[in-house]
């Protein structure tokens, strides 16, 4: 019997590049987020990459995604990041694992729980001993799960990445980056490969690197590669050359055009990086969906929206695009692509028009939205005060003075974070927005109700913002006379969803004169039923929304996401066929905060 290699991957400084079983090794990967794809499609997706020509994907491990409260774990169902590695593994992919904790991918608060600002004086990212302690915790559960999928242990992850792009952050605390090679050393063992991916500049390299943390770049299309490479070479004068995040496409945000980049300009850097010997990986391959409440936001505050398209060669519902052909051809220009079939785009079915039916304005089914009632405070509370990290919460007050003349209500701070949908006694007044309208008239009498709902539209992910905190985080001034003496209602929106929210709802009486274009946040439900007669469904759909102006949408009780085709560029929502059922009429809710055709 011949002696079989031990499993083993390292790098080899002499040869200038990394080693897998004792043969230089060299990978193309791609990035996938198993975050923003059902379950039901990783291996679809997987078998995509594949048979492109990659040997290896690269993925985030989302922190706030694993312990949505603290000290709640949570690697179920979509969230069961060890059958995704498993399901890597069996497609014949090695895995790059970006453990965080802080991670970017345009993903709320870039991972970071949102719980970490209870303590509000915290530094994110940094030696902080509160965020250390949180960040130990952490990993003492999520790095013993992914030692088991270790290449040296017959799994399929070769290298781990410790924290993401850390010079770009304004901390440069090296005790911080000891710190986790110290954890991530603990329980990985000494033999993976710990990795830093940085901006291609010395001063991104400054403070994003650490010895014994193997240094890596990225960057874009259109760059000369030499000179890119050259800067990982002033921290890593030998060793493989790589680029962690080779940018395929680009983020989208809400109001701004959708990012496109030409295949062919992709191409062409990519095959200059390849000519250099150098490892590469793909960002993204497929950038899927940000579901529920997960976008992350830009500063100046911008969210993005629910779509994650990227522009990348797989399709946000993974198709094959003519991207994916494009650089699937010069990757087989460096080494034998797989045989067999590319497993075809999935197909996709339009079901047609779907009538909603109005259930209640937020106000009118307040009680099942909140059954705890409110919180009583001097002062508003922001969403971690009241341990609520997503969605919606309704803050009221009455009117301290009579108001028939239009008042200016103004958040003189830009404390609404993000928007806030204003009513008095049920009565629409405008809407208030975080850096781009911060002060509105309104009209009602002394006495009156002053409801404010408030949206949190994703936290900062990337920059020295990612301490975003959320709801009315600075007082609101009536013809400048601040505002106090608030009730506020946490709102449990998916729970109500989910246990049906139409039926009774308090009826509130009908005010006329409506001073403004909107109406009251409401509730509208639809059924869906699949078509009988016809193979294979339920498939993959888009659900349009002609007529309707901003808000969020469930299928089934799974948020899909938010819709806001008034702001653009996203118009239309993925729906994964996955979510729907052909057995029984699928329930549809949909909560628009600014105007339905319903009305018209």
């Amino acid at each position: 019997m011949q002696n079989i290699p031990q499993r083993s991957f390292g790098i080899d400084y002499d040869c200038n590049c990394f080693v897998k079983n004792g043969s230089p090794f060299r990978y193309i990967s791609g990035s996938i987020h198993y975050s923003r794809i059902p379950r039901y499609y990783w291996k679809d997706r997987l078998m995509k990459m594949k048979m492109a020509g990659l040997d290896a994907i690269q993925t985030y491990v989302p922190w706030n995604y694993h312990e949505p409260r603290r000290g709640t774990y949570d690697f179920s169902g979509d969230r069961d990041l060890e059958y995704f590695l498993q399901l890597a593994h069996e497609t014949g992919l090695l895995v790059i694992l970006r453990a965080g904790p802080y991670i970017c991918a345009e993903w709320d608060m870039g991972g970071l729980p949102a719980w970490l600002l209870e303590k509000e004086s915290i530094v994110l990212r940094s030696s902080d001993l509160d965020y250390l302690s949180a960040v130990a915790k952490w990993m003492s559960v999520l790095l013993p799960k992914m030692q088991r999928h270790l290449y040296q242990k017959g799994g399929p992850i070769i290298m781990v990445q410790v924290e993401n792009e850390y010079g770009s952050y304004f901390a440069c605390d090296y005790d911080y980056l000891r710190f986790l090679q110290k954890l991530f050393r603990q329980y990985l063992g000494n033999e993976v490969v710990l990795f830093t991916t940085d901006g291609a500049s010395k001063t991104h390299l400054r403070c994003g690197t650490l010895q014994g943390l193997y240094a890596t770049v990225d960057f874009a299309p259109g760059v000369n590669v030499t000179a890119a490479f050259l800067t990982q070479r002033a921290s890593e004068p030998s060793g493989p050359l790589v680029n962690s995040e080779f940018y395929t496409g680009w983020l989208d945000h809400w109001g701004h055009r959708h990012s496109v980049v030409p295949t062919q300009r992709i191409a062409k850097t990519l095959n200059e990086i390849l000519a250099h010997g150098a490892n590469v990986n793909l960002y993204m391959f497929i950038g899927g969906t940000n579901f529920g409440y997960w976008n992350g936001a830009n500063m100046p505050y911008m969210p993005q929206p629910t779509s994650y398209d990227y522009d990348a060669p797989l399709s946000e519902a993974g198709d094959l695009t003519e991207k994916y052909f494009g650089l699937r051809e010069v990757i087989g220009m460096y080494k034998q692509l797989p045989e067999g079939l590319i497993p075809p785009t999935t197909p996709k079915f339009a079901y047609g028009k779907i009538r909603l039916q109005k259930v209640g304005t937020v106000l009118e089914v307040l009680n099942k939205l909140s059954s705890a009632g409110p919180v009583k405070s001097t002062y508003p509370l922001t969403f971690v005060q009241l341990k609520q990290y997503f969605g919606f919460i309704l803050y009221r007050t009455v009117l301290p003075k009579n108001c028939t003349e239009p008042t200016e209500l103004a958040s003189p701070l830009n404390g609404v974070h993000d928007r806030a949908y204003v009513s008095v006694d049920g009565v629409p007044q405008g809407v208030l927005e975080r850096g781009v309208s911060l002060a509105i008239n309104i009209t009602g009498k002394a006495g009156a109700n002053l409801d404010i709902l408030v949206e949190n539209m994703g936290r900062v992910n990337f920059g020295r913002f990612n301490n975003d905190f959320k709801g009315l985080v600075s007082n609101l001034t009536l013809d400048q006379d601040t505002l106090v003496e608030w009730e506020i209602y946490p709102l449990d929106v998916d729970g109500a969803v989910n246990h049906d929210i139409s039926g009774q709802s308090e009826q509130l009486p009908r005010s006329l004169g409506n001073p403004s274009s909107y109406e009251a946040p409401t509730f509208y439900t639809g059924k869906l039923s699949i078509p009988g007669g016809i193979p294979d469904l339920p498939q993959d759909t888009y659900v349009k929304f002609p007529g309707w102006t901003k808000g969020q949408i469930w299928i089934n009780g799974f948020n899909l996401g938010r819709y806001w085709p008034a702001r653009g560029p996203q118009l239309t929502l993925f729906v994964p066929s996955n979510i729907l059922v052909s057995s029984e009429p699928n329930n549809i809710t949909v909560l628009e905060l600014e105007q339905s055709p319903c009305s018209a």
